[in-house]
């Protein structure tokens, strides 16, 4: 089944369920009020909305237009946003490009940093542009949206606890991370609120390809109407249990937490970028000099994924940048 946020009812949005060609939905009231609750009492809360879409795509419940800039993110504001680097090849690249050694233990440890999460910008929300010469910059990602996750929890163990998955535009000002990072205590100022797609998914409803805890599809991103990038997201190194059992190795994390694989990327350069940064890099490593600017006003950007049919699984994420 497909979920989503309409922006009423609250900050937390109204939990409605969508009809599998994206056209249609169903208010969820009656079963949860909101994703968050949905995902607080998942085990018993689940049949009724499986249900209920089953009955919205039979077309015996009341199906109501659906339009993308009613939706908020799926959910408006997360308990927890936590994002990996799953994509070795563009830590390898980055890394390179900077002259900058990868870590010994760069395929056995991930590479994972926690983000804002209170105000997540919706799927057609605009992009701020504070300041031009902060560098801004998209990332597109897979996210998975966590039930409770137990202290101790293995990879083994993981796959229960991934409720739905969806994709996210991960802002980024990528002038403002290395003084960040210099200073030897992660991002902040440098990472923004990250937009979510329209429809966060139950992973059966992806078939056969989510697998291993991967998924097994092109990310597209365009900007400004023309394709930059269609990395196979499949190719992640560390697999979301991976992921779930590094971040459980010291704690628990409550239902409703944002999983995110980090950078979709390809070592087949014909596959293109998903942020602007790789593609700089790869023009700095071949002409001594990057070329590519960054965002600015204006410039449309859009992220999203279809099946093997050509079914637009999440819906897209298509925001304008506007300076503020």
């Amino acid at each position: 089944m497909r979920l989503a946020t309409l922006r009423e009812g609250g900050r937390d949005g109204t939990l409605i369920v969508v009809r599998s060609d994206g056209q249609a939905f169903a208010r969820a009231s009656a079963v949860a009020p909101s994703l968050q609750a949905a995902l607080d009492d998942w085990e018993r809360r689940a049949p009724g909305l499986q249900a209920l879409a089953a009955q919205l795509d039979a077309g015996s419940a009341p199906a109501l237009p659906l339009q993308l800039e009613a939706l908020a993110s799926p959910l408006p504001r997360a308990y927890e946003w936590v994002d990996g680097s799953s994509f070795l090849s563009h830590v390898r690249l980055v890394r390179r490009a900077r002259g900058v050694e990868v870590p010994p233990d760069l395929e056995s440890d991930p590479l994972v940093y926690q983000g804002g999460s209170g105000v997540l910008l919706a799927p057609t929300d605009p992009v701020p542009l504070v300041d031009p010469s902060w560098g801004l910059d998209f990332e597109g990602e897979v996210c998975v949206i966590l039930g409770d996750v137990p202290l101790g929890t293995t990879a083994a163990q993981a796959a229960p606890h991934v409720r739905l998955v969806c994709l996210c535009n991960d802002v980024t000002l990528r002038n403002l991370a290395p003084r960040e990072l210099a200073k030897g205590f992660g991002f902040l100022q440098s990472k923004p609120s990250s937009a979510f797609s329209p429809f966060a998914v139950t992973p059966d409803e992806l078939g056969g390809a989510w697998r291993d805890g991967r998924l097994h599809l092109p990310l597209r991103v365009s900007l400004n109407g023309q394709l930059v990038g269609q990395a196979d997201a499949g190719q992640m190194h560390f697999s979301f249990h991976d992921l779930v059992a590094h971040i459980a190795r010291t704690r628990g994390f409550a239902a409703g937490t944002i999983l995110g694989s980090g950078t979709v990327s390809n070592e087949d350069p014909a596959r293109g970028v998903s942020c602007l940064f790789e593609k700089r890099m790869r023009e700095l490593l071949e002409t001594g000099a990057a070329s590519t600017p960054w965002l600015t006003a204006g410039d449309v950007v859009r992220i999203e994924m279809q099946d093997a049919a050509g079914r637009d699984l999440f819906g897209p994420i298509q925001q304008e940048v506007v300076r503020t």
